[in-house]
């Protein structure tokens, strides 16, 4: 325990370090556009329309009340297929800085999950000005739910890519698996489809015991739906982000050093 809040605290302490390679890393990504970072949020909005499109009527929604859960479940994957398929290459990425600068690996992937997580809040802004817009601000009262759901989900991601990274170093084709699984995860979870759909059908396990499901539950409820996320949801989301959390920091502990000999 204290080994581990030693290296939190080394993190901490490096924070100037991973927030310049953050802010690096924005400059880089949106320079000389002319929507600057509002073009991340061009892609959800888009498919949003698309999705609105196509699905209203094929599963009898209203397009008032489709639209912000479409948009809820694109900003949630975009974060989701972010923090995977960039923090399969975060080790790569950082690897002169790796080589020259000597400070907790665990940064690098940080790095990752911290540009995907902005822009997920950017999307989220966007989000709860079309709920206000279409429904009013009916959801005040339980929005303070979303601090510690954005908390959790920032560990899981945080988790996810350090996993991914560390792997995808030793076994390269791990990032053409994610890809893959990515596919297979976005349609087991429900991003455009109410969960509602599945019951009665004998697959709705799919998305019961499904941790990117109840994570994403612990966001549509506040802003949606008004309520404070079930108990099922904290529980599955929690219990995942907690195994994710424990495997990531036993693989750093055993390849911290070593690493390097593979980049």
């Amino acid at each position: 325990m204290t080994a581990a809040l030693e290296y939190c605290n080394e993190i901490w302490n490096k924070r100037y370090f991973w927030s310049s390679l953050v802010w690096v890393d924005l400059r880089r990504r949106y320079r000389r556009s002319w929507l600057g970072i509002g073009w991340s949020l061009m892609h959800p909005i888009i498919m949003t329309v698309v999705f609105c499109s196509v699905f209203c009527q094929l599963f009898g929604q209203d397009v008032r009340d489709y639209a912000p859960f479409v948009l809820s479940g694109l900003a949630f994957w975009n974060f989701i297929s972010g923090v995977t398929g960039d923090g399969c290459q975060s080790f790569y990425a950082s690897e002169h800085y790796i080589r020259q600068h000597p400070a907790p690996l665990a940064i690098y992937p940080l790095r990752t999950t911290l540009g995907m997580g902005l822009h997920f809040l950017m999307a989220l802004c966007v989000l709860l000005v079309m709920v206000w817009a279409i429904r009013g601000p009916s959801n005040l009262a339980t929005l303070w739910a979303l601090v510690p759901a954005l908390a959790l989900l920032f560990m899981m991601g945080w988790s996810v890519a350090i996993c991914l990274g560390v792997v995808n170093v030793v076994f390269p084709d791990m990032q053409h698996l994610v890809q893959v699984g990515l596919q297979v995860l976005f349609y087991t979870t429900p991003v455009f489809y109410s969960a509602k759909l599945l019951e009665g059908h004998g697959v709705d396990w799919l998305v019961r015991w499904n941790p990117l499901a109840a994570a994403l539950d612990l966001i549509r409820d506040p802003i949606l739906n008004a309520r404070l996320p079930s108990a099922h949801a904290w529980g599955v989301a929690g219990l995942a982000t907690m195994i994710l959390g424990t495997i990531a920091a036993w693989i750093l502990s055993r390849v911290e050093r070593r690493l390097i000999f593979h980049l």
